[in-house]
């Protein structure tokens, strides 16, 4: 048997596991992502685990078609990271440094665009080749996959539709510095954040005033409940990330819409409405393209990294 490596680098922790080529997954774990001294230690500490795994399954290196690997930032098509602001890691041949390491071929991506893949290889996207992945969590990600291909661009900057410019008028800024993105809006902080200022400036009843310190889940479980303001807050949401995915259905042209992250938790309920905005703005060449809830929750990551390999 031939085996495959997934490794998906966040902030808090570096998620490995070993994959059969034909997407089963044998075994995963994690280690601690040790971000001091710039995160110099990150891909040596990778490197140890995964060799620690290899002696103690009697796996050799010879059984290895290779490992991928998913970082939270852009990455180039030759596995080179040009910031990465979480890990706190500049410049950095990701690729090329832990090839070196473990003796194996390596090939790195964008988190969120390797999760894309990993949908498509074993979640809510399979048996389709043209793919846009949205994470709905504390920001907005994306991974956009035409004909079975992630699109990482020039930069590796190829879909981070969390940053397009959905509101020109916005005068507060985004984290990554510009004013307007739809990471202001669609996501759980824009949820939250929406929700408190409409609280703040009008006098509607609503379930959320007798929960202090109120989170996404509890907006959409108001809005389920029929509570009308948080529905109206969950709709605007819905509203706005609607009409940003039909402008990039006119790019991608996706056959589905994947809708991943912990916002996603709130199920068909938020991807029904989604798909009512979607469908109202989208060319009518691309209406048809289907809005899913993503299926492997914090397993994407390690799936697509090591579809990586696969492809």
């Amino acid at each position: 048997m031939q085996y495959v490596i997934g490794i998906d680098i966040g902030g808090t922790s570096v998620k490995i596991g070993l994959f059969s080529t034909d997407a089963t997954l044998l075994e995963k774990w994690e280690i601690p992502t040790r971000k001091e001294e710039n995160g110099k230690y990150i891909l040596s500490d990778v490197a140890k685990s995964i060799q620690e795994k290899l002696e103690e399954k009697k796996i050799s290196l010879d059984e290895i078609k290779g490992a991928g690997v998913g970082v939270p930032g852009p990455v180039t098509a030759d596995g080179v990271v040009k910031n990465c602001v979480n890990l706190g890691w500049g410049t950095v041949e990701v690729a090329k440094e832990l090839e070196a390491l473990l003796h194996i071929p390596v090939k790195a991506g964008n988190d969120a665009n390797v999760a894309a893949l990993g949908e498509m290889w074993n979640g809510g996207a399979k048996g389709y080749k043209n793919v846009i992945l949205v994470t709905l969590g504390t920001g907005v990600g994306g991974g956009i996959i035409i004909d079975g291909k992630v699109v990482a661009g020039s930069h590796g900057a190829g879909g981070e539709i969390g940053h397009a410019t959905v509101n020109p008028h916005e005068t507060v800024a985004c984290n990554c510095g510009k004013k307007g993105c739809l990471e202001q809006y669609s996501s759980a902080t824009g949820l939250i954040n929406s929700t408190r200022e409409t609280l703040e400036q009008t006098q509607i009843p609503s379930m959320l005033r007798d929960i202090p310190n109120f989170m996404a889940k509890e907006i959409l479980d108001c809005a389920k409940a029929g509570d009308e303001l948080a529905l109206e807050e969950v709709k605007r949401f819905s509203k706005i990330l609607g009409r940003a995915l039909s402008v990039f259905a006119v790019v991608a042209d996706p056959e589905v819409i994947v809708i991943g992250g912990g916002v996603s938790k709130a199920g068909t309920f938020l991807t029904d409405l989604i798909q009512e905005y979607f469908e109202e703005y989208a060319f009518s060449a691309c209406k048809e393209a289907k809005v899913v809830l993503a299926e492997l929750g914090n397993d994407a990551g390690i799936y697509g990294s090591a579809k990586l390999i696969c492809e």
